[in-house]
Protein backbone atom coordinates (compact mmCIF):
# COMPACT_ATOMS: atom_id res chain seq x y z
CA UNK A 1 0.00 0.00 0.00
CA UNK A 2 2.94 2.18 -0.69
CA UNK A 3 1.02 3.80 -3.68
CA UNK A 4 -1.80 5.09 -1.03
CA UNK A 5 1.34 6.96 1.29
CA UNK A 6 2.10 8.65 -2.30
CA UNK A 7 -1.79 9.66 -2.62
CA UNK A 8 -1.86 11.41 0.53
CA UNK A 9 1.11 13.34 0.44
CA UNK A 10 0.57 14.19 -3.33
CA UNK A 11 -3.00 15.50 -2.25
CA UNK A 12 -1.64 17.58 0.72
CA UNK A 13 1.01 19.60 -1.22
CA UNK A 14 -1.30 19.90 -4.83
CA UNK A 15 -4.32 21.31 -2.39
CA UNK A 16 -1.60 23.94 -0.72
CA UNK A 17 -0.27 24.12 -4.33
CA UNK A 18 -3.40 25.27 -5.80
CA UNK A 19 -4.18 28.36 -3.28
CA UNK A 20 -0.86 29.36 -3.14
CA UNK A 21 -0.91 29.64 -7.02
CA UNK A 22 -4.43 31.20 -6.78
CA UNK A 23 -3.02 33.98 -4.32
CA UNK A 24 -0.08 34.63 -6.66
CA UNK A 25 -2.83 35.09 -9.63
CA UNK A 26 -5.02 37.37 -7.57
CA UNK A 27 -2.12 39.28 -5.34
CA UNK A 28 1.04 39.78 -7.70
CA UNK A 29 -0.53 39.11 -11.65
CA UNK A 30 -3.61 40.28 -10.76
CA UNK A 31 -5.48 38.30 -12.42
CA UNK A 32 -4.21 39.23 -15.67
CA UNK A 33 -1.89 36.65 -17.73
CA UNK A 34 -0.89 35.07 -14.92
CA UNK A 35 0.36 32.47 -17.08
CA UNK A 36 3.62 34.25 -17.37
CA UNK A 37 4.78 32.26 -14.23
CA UNK A 38 5.89 29.52 -16.72
CA UNK A 39 8.96 32.01 -17.43
CA UNK A 40 10.31 30.92 -13.73
CA UNK A 41 9.14 27.60 -13.73
CA UNK A 42 10.60 26.63 -17.69
CA UNK A 43 14.39 27.83 -16.10
CA UNK A 44 14.03 26.32 -12.71
CA UNK A 45 12.37 23.24 -14.07
CA UNK A 46 15.51 22.57 -16.94
CA UNK A 47 18.31 23.36 -14.11
CA UNK A 48 16.59 21.06 -11.91
CA UNK A 49 16.49 18.45 -14.72
CA UNK A 50 20.24 18.65 -14.82
CA UNK A 51 21.16 18.64 -11.82
CA UNK A 52 19.16 15.44 -11.40
CA UNK A 53 20.20 13.67 -14.44
CA UNK A 54 23.93 13.05 -13.39
CA UNK A 55 22.36 11.36 -10.30
CA UNK A 56 19.59 9.03 -11.89
CA UNK A 57 21.84 6.34 -12.85
CA UNK A 58 20.87 6.29 -16.37
CA UNK A 59 22.49 4.04 -19.40
CA UNK A 60 22.34 6.44 -22.34
CA UNK A 61 22.26 3.41 -24.55
CA UNK A 62 20.63 4.21 -28.06
CA UNK A 63 17.86 1.96 -27.37
CA UNK A 64 16.71 4.24 -24.29
CA UNK A 65 16.93 7.36 -26.60
CA UNK A 66 14.03 6.95 -27.88
CA UNK A 67 12.18 6.20 -24.78
CA UNK A 68 14.17 9.32 -23.25
CA UNK A 69 12.67 11.84 -26.36
CA UNK A 70 8.83 10.14 -25.09
CA UNK A 71 9.55 11.10 -21.55
CA UNK A 72 10.46 14.64 -22.74
CA UNK A 73 7.81 15.20 -24.85
CA UNK A 74 5.05 14.24 -21.54
CA UNK A 75 6.77 16.78 -20.02
CA UNK A 76 6.42 19.19 -22.65
CA UNK A 77 2.60 18.34 -22.93
CA UNK A 78 2.42 18.49 -19.44
CA UNK A 79 3.70 22.17 -19.55
CA UNK A 80 0.75 23.42 -21.98
CA UNK A 81 -1.45 22.30 -19.81
CA UNK A 82 -0.42 25.15 -17.51
CA UNK A 83 -1.79 27.53 -20.06
CA UNK A 84 -5.43 26.82 -19.50
CA UNK A 85 -4.64 26.22 -15.72
CA UNK A 86 -3.80 30.08 -14.98
CA UNK A 87 -7.07 30.66 -16.76
CA UNK A 88 -8.88 28.72 -14.59
CA UNK A 89 -7.50 30.44 -11.49
CA UNK A 90 -7.76 34.15 -13.42
CA UNK A 91 -11.62 33.20 -13.27
CA UNK A 92 -12.41 31.31 -10.71
CA UNK A 93 -11.25 30.52 -6.99
CA UNK A 94 -9.63 27.27 -5.87
CA UNK A 95 -12.09 25.33 -4.14
CA UNK A 96 -14.59 25.40 -7.69
CA UNK A 97 -11.14 24.35 -9.23
CA UNK A 98 -10.93 21.46 -7.32
CA UNK A 99 -14.15 20.29 -7.91
CA UNK A 100 -13.80 21.35 -11.73
CA UNK A 101 -10.51 19.40 -12.26
CA UNK A 102 -12.28 15.88 -10.96
CA UNK A 103 -13.28 14.64 -14.25
CA UNK A 104 -9.26 13.39 -14.36
CA UNK A 105 -10.59 9.92 -12.62
CA UNK A 106 -13.25 9.37 -16.08
CA UNK A 107 -10.53 10.63 -18.38
CA UNK A 108 -8.07 8.15 -16.96
CA UNK A 109 -10.75 5.46 -17.21
CA UNK A 110 -11.54 6.28 -20.90
CA UNK A 111 -7.95 6.62 -21.96
CA UNK A 112 -6.36 3.80 -19.67
CA UNK A 113 -8.87 1.48 -21.43
CA UNK A 114 -8.00 2.46 -24.78
CA UNK A 115 -4.21 2.59 -24.62
CA UNK A 116 -3.48 0.65 -21.20
CA UNK A 117 -6.07 -2.06 -21.93
CA UNK A 118 -7.86 -1.96 -18.55
CA UNK A 119 -11.69 -2.15 -17.91
CA UNK A 120 -14.75 0.26 -17.30
CA UNK A 121 -18.03 -1.29 -15.58
CA UNK A 122 -21.30 -0.40 -15.38
CA UNK A 123 -20.43 1.35 -12.16
CA UNK A 124 -17.74 3.52 -13.24
CA UNK A 125 -20.23 4.47 -16.04
CA UNK A 126 -23.26 5.61 -13.43
CA UNK A 127 -19.96 7.08 -11.80
CA UNK A 128 -18.96 9.23 -14.52
CA UNK A 129 -22.63 11.10 -14.81
CA UNK A 130 -22.34 11.93 -10.81
CA UNK A 131 -19.26 13.42 -10.85
CA UNK A 132 -19.84 15.85 -14.40
CA UNK A 133 -22.96 16.83 -12.07
CA UNK A 134 -21.27 18.66 -9.67
CA UNK A 135 -19.62 21.48 -11.87
CA UNK A 136 -23.37 21.34 -13.46
CA UNK A 137 -24.20 22.31 -9.99
CA UNK A 138 -22.00 25.28 -9.74
CA UNK A 139 -22.82 26.50 -12.73
CA UNK A 140 -26.87 26.81 -12.33
CA UNK A 141 -26.33 27.87 -9.14
CA UNK A 142 -24.71 30.74 -10.32
CA UNK A 143 -26.26 34.39 -11.11
CA UNK A 144 -27.03 34.47 -15.13
CA UNK A 145 -24.80 37.08 -15.76
CA UNK A 146 -21.56 34.81 -14.00
CA UNK A 147 -22.37 32.14 -15.77
CA UNK A 148 -20.72 32.60 -18.95
CA UNK A 149 -17.15 32.80 -17.05
CA UNK A 150 -18.23 29.56 -15.04
CA UNK A 151 -18.22 28.11 -18.50
CA UNK A 152 -15.17 29.18 -19.68
CA UNK A 153 -13.78 27.94 -16.50
CA UNK A 154 -14.95 24.82 -16.68
CA UNK A 155 -13.73 24.73 -20.59
CA UNK A 156 -10.08 25.83 -19.62
CA UNK A 157 -10.34 23.20 -16.48
CA UNK A 158 -11.24 20.30 -18.75
CA UNK A 159 -8.64 20.91 -21.59
CA UNK A 160 -6.16 21.25 -18.15
CA UNK A 161 -7.29 17.85 -16.83
CA UNK A 162 -7.17 15.92 -20.60
CA UNK A 163 -3.32 17.35 -21.12
CA UNK A 164 -1.80 16.62 -17.87
CA UNK A 165 -3.78 12.87 -17.96
CA UNK A 166 -2.46 12.42 -21.46
CA UNK A 167 0.89 13.47 -20.18
CA UNK A 168 0.31 11.07 -16.36
CA UNK A 169 -0.64 7.91 -19.47
CA UNK A 170 2.69 8.45 -21.62
CA UNK A 171 4.99 8.37 -18.66
CA UNK A 172 3.21 4.83 -16.89
CA UNK A 173 3.26 3.78 -19.87
CA UNK A 174 6.81 4.06 -21.07
CA UNK A 175 7.77 3.37 -17.20
CA UNK A 176 7.80 -0.31 -17.40
CA UNK A 177 10.92 0.64 -20.12
CA UNK A 178 15.05 0.10 -18.91
CA UNK A 179 15.34 3.45 -16.95
CA UNK A 180 14.89 4.60 -13.36
CA UNK A 181 12.16 6.11 -12.13
CA UNK A 182 14.58 9.06 -11.02
CA UNK A 183 15.81 9.62 -14.78
CA UNK A 184 11.89 9.20 -16.59
CA UNK A 185 11.46 12.15 -13.55
CA UNK A 186 14.34 13.98 -14.64
CA UNK A 187 13.36 14.53 -18.43
CA UNK A 188 9.94 15.14 -17.73
CA UNK A 189 11.30 17.96 -15.70
CA UNK A 190 13.23 18.52 -18.95
CA UNK A 191 10.57 18.63 -20.98
CA UNK A 192 8.09 20.63 -18.83
CA UNK A 193 11.39 23.27 -18.35
CA UNK A 194 11.74 23.51 -22.27
CA UNK A 195 8.10 23.83 -22.52
CA UNK A 196 7.38 26.44 -20.74
CA UNK A 197 10.64 28.20 -22.42
CA UNK A 198 8.98 27.58 -25.97
CA UNK A 199 5.70 28.96 -24.42
CA UNK A 200 7.51 31.84 -23.24
CA UNK A 201 9.29 32.32 -26.82
CA UNK A 202 6.04 32.42 -28.84
CA UNK A 203 4.09 34.87 -26.29
CA UNK A 204 6.55 38.12 -25.90
CA UNK A 205 4.24 39.58 -23.67
CA UNK A 206 3.86 37.12 -21.08
CA UNK A 207 7.66 37.52 -20.84
CA UNK A 208 7.17 41.13 -20.19
CA UNK A 209 4.41 40.88 -17.89
CA UNK A 210 6.79 38.50 -15.74
CA UNK A 211 9.52 41.30 -15.76
CA UNK A 212 6.93 44.04 -15.23
CA UNK A 213 5.77 41.78 -11.99
CA UNK A 214 9.54 41.25 -11.27
CA UNK A 215 9.85 45.13 -11.16
CA UNK A 216 6.86 45.95 -9.19
CA UNK A 217 7.34 43.68 -6.37
CA UNK A 218 10.67 44.33 -6.50
CA UNK A 219 11.57 40.60 -7.00
CA UNK A 220 9.18 39.55 -3.67
CA UNK A 221 7.29 37.22 -6.08
CA UNK A 222 10.03 35.14 -6.12
CA UNK A 223 9.36 33.57 -2.42
CA UNK A 224 5.98 32.51 -3.23
CA UNK A 225 7.24 31.39 -6.63
CA UNK A 226 9.97 29.00 -4.84
CA UNK A 227 7.27 27.97 -2.73
CA UNK A 228 4.91 27.06 -5.48
CA UNK A 229 7.92 24.98 -7.14
CA UNK A 230 8.52 23.01 -4.00
CA UNK A 231 5.08 22.13 -3.83
CA UNK A 232 5.06 21.07 -7.54
CA UNK A 233 8.27 18.99 -7.74
CA UNK A 234 7.11 17.00 -4.28
CA UNK A 235 3.47 16.31 -6.35
CA UNK A 236 4.83 15.26 -9.66
CA UNK A 237 7.18 12.42 -7.36
CA UNK A 238 4.63 11.25 -5.14
CA UNK A 239 1.89 11.11 -7.75
CA UNK A 240 3.67 9.54 -10.29
CA UNK A 241 5.14 7.29 -7.88
CA UNK A 242 1.59 6.19 -7.27
CA UNK A 243 0.42 5.67 -10.69
CA UNK A 244 3.59 3.29 -11.30
CA UNK A 245 2.50 1.37 -7.69
CA UNK A 246 -0.85 1.40 -8.00
CA UNK A 247 -3.00 -1.82 -9.34
CA UNK A 248 -4.16 0.53 -12.11
CA UNK A 249 -3.59 3.93 -12.62
CA UNK A 250 -7.68 5.02 -12.53
CA UNK A 251 -7.73 3.27 -8.96
CA UNK A 252 -4.05 6.10 -8.06
CA UNK A 253 -6.28 8.77 -9.87
CA UNK A 254 -9.31 8.01 -7.77
CA UNK A 255 -7.84 7.73 -4.79
CA UNK A 256 -6.41 11.37 -4.64
CA UNK A 257 -9.27 13.01 -6.64
CA UNK A 258 -11.80 11.53 -3.86
CA UNK A 259 -9.42 13.27 -1.02
CA UNK A 260 -8.65 16.03 -2.82
CA UNK A 261 -11.95 18.19 -3.17
CA UNK A 262 -12.39 17.61 0.44
CA UNK A 263 -8.96 19.20 1.47
CA UNK A 264 -9.52 21.92 -0.51
CA UNK A 265 -12.88 22.68 0.88
CA UNK A 266 -11.77 22.45 4.40
CA UNK A 267 -8.37 24.32 3.71
CA UNK A 268 -10.70 27.16 1.79
CA UNK A 269 -12.75 27.94 4.70
CA UNK A 270 -10.20 27.48 7.14
CA UNK A 271 -7.34 29.90 5.38
CA UNK A 272 -10.42 32.66 4.19
CA UNK A 273 -11.19 32.81 8.21
CA UNK A 274 -7.07 32.52 9.80
CA UNK A 275 -5.98 34.36 6.20
CA UNK A 276 -8.63 36.25 3.99
CA UNK A 277 -5.66 37.59 1.41
CA UNK A 278 -4.46 33.87 1.17
CA UNK A 279 -7.93 31.87 1.38
CA UNK A 280 -9.89 34.44 -0.12
CA UNK A 281 -12.68 32.22 -0.83
CA UNK A 282 -16.47 33.19 -0.94
CA UNK A 283 -18.34 32.18 3.07
CA UNK A 284 -21.54 33.11 2.24
CA UNK A 285 -24.09 30.31 3.54
CA UNK A 286 -25.39 29.76 -0.37
CA UNK A 287 -21.78 29.29 -1.40
CA UNK A 288 -20.71 26.89 1.31
CA UNK A 289 -23.82 25.15 0.63
CA UNK A 290 -23.51 24.37 -3.10
CA UNK A 291 -19.28 23.55 -2.53
CA UNK A 292 -20.18 20.86 0.26
CA UNK A 293 -22.72 19.11 -1.93
CA UNK A 294 -20.37 19.41 -5.26
CA UNK A 295 -17.73 18.30 -3.09
CA UNK A 296 -19.88 15.28 -1.19
CA UNK A 297 -21.01 14.20 -5.46
CA UNK A 298 -17.28 14.28 -6.70
CA UNK A 299 -16.54 12.19 -3.55
CA UNK A 300 -19.36 9.51 -4.04
CA UNK A 301 -19.15 9.68 -7.88
CA UNK A 302 -14.91 8.85 -7.46
CA UNK A 303 -15.52 6.17 -4.50
CA UNK A 304 -17.45 4.37 -7.27
CA UNK A 305 -15.19 4.35 -9.75
CA UNK A 306 -13.10 2.27 -7.14
CA UNK A 307 -16.05 -0.66 -7.16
Amino acid sequence: MNWLIFVLITVLFESFRIFLDNYLSDYYFKGRHSVSQKYFYGIAFVIFALILIPFAGIDFSVGLISTIMIFIIAGIINSFAGIPYYKVLELDDSTNLGIFIQLSPVLYLILGWLFLGETISPTQLVAFFIILSAPLLILFTTRKRSRKIKIKAIFYAFLYVLLAVISNLIFVKESSQDITFAGAMAFLFLGKGLGNLLIMAARPKWRRRFRDVMQSSHKKVLRPLFGSLTLSLVKDFTYRAALILAPSVALASATSDSSEPIFIFFMGVVLTIIWPNFGREKLQRKSIIVHLIATVLVVIGIILIQI
